[in-house]
């Protein structure tokens, strides 16, 4: 009978560490895919930042309005959306800042401890508030379809809506790096097929 018990605990436990492996590939996946959808953005926020600086100053050469509302609020959308999209990006590849004086010289275990405290603390709970302060305003804001209160402006709702989506981004990419350092402090990190951890960005 403790034989069975056992065989079956090691089944349940390679189901486990399978679908860990899945939801990290995925949320990773899901990340990258965001991260690089933001820089193609940044080409296109460049030029149209550019066409707003011309114009503004050959409109104040030739004393004529040559700047609209659409392309100066087309530029902070990106902005915007970049910013956004770079939430669960920045966290995948340990671009959070530390406090540098009582993080950088410890060990990998007690930093992968303070990591998993922080995240479990901090991030989590911050991302589920956000998520839930901000869905009613996004869907009020796409039931009225909202727009811009400025004459060709483009419509908020659609903005408002990648504040939801950021947060769940992040929350998906949150889970992975739990499993991470979970897989890191049991010992599990070399039997699932997780990728590796990076070194977190240091501010000197």
């Amino acid at each position: 009978m403790s034989d069975g018990l056992a065989h079956t605990g090691q089944a349940a436990a390679k189901v486990m560490d399978r679908v860990a492996e899945i939801v990290v590939a995925t949320a990773d996946g899901v990340t990258e895919a965001s991260g690089w959808v933001a820089r193609l953005l940044v080409y296109i926020l460049i030029p149209i930042g550019f066409l707003n600086v011309a114009l503004r100053y050959v409109g104040q050469y030739v004393e004529a309005q040559l700047v609209n509302n659409t392309w100066i609020e087309a530029q902070w959308y990106l902005y915007g959306v970049i910013f956004l999209l770079m939430f669960p990006y920045l966290l995948r590849h340990d671009g959070n800042v530390r406090v540098d004086f009582w993080y950088a010289e410890r060990s990998d275990r007690v930093k992968a401890v303070i990591d998993l405290i922080g995240h479990m603390v901090g991030l989590v709970p911050f991302t589920a508030l956000a998520l839930w302060v901000s869905w009613k305003p996004v869907r009020d804001s796409w039931r009225i379809w909202e727009q811009s209160p400025d004459p060709g402006g483009l419509p908020r709702a659609p903005l408002k809506a990648l504040i939801l989506v950021a947060f769940i981004l992040l929350g998906i990419q949150a889970l992975a790096t739990l499993i991470r350092l979970v897989a890191f402090l049991t010992g599990r990190e070399a039997r699932l097929s997780l990728g590796e951890r990076e070194a977190p960005m240091r501010i000197e």
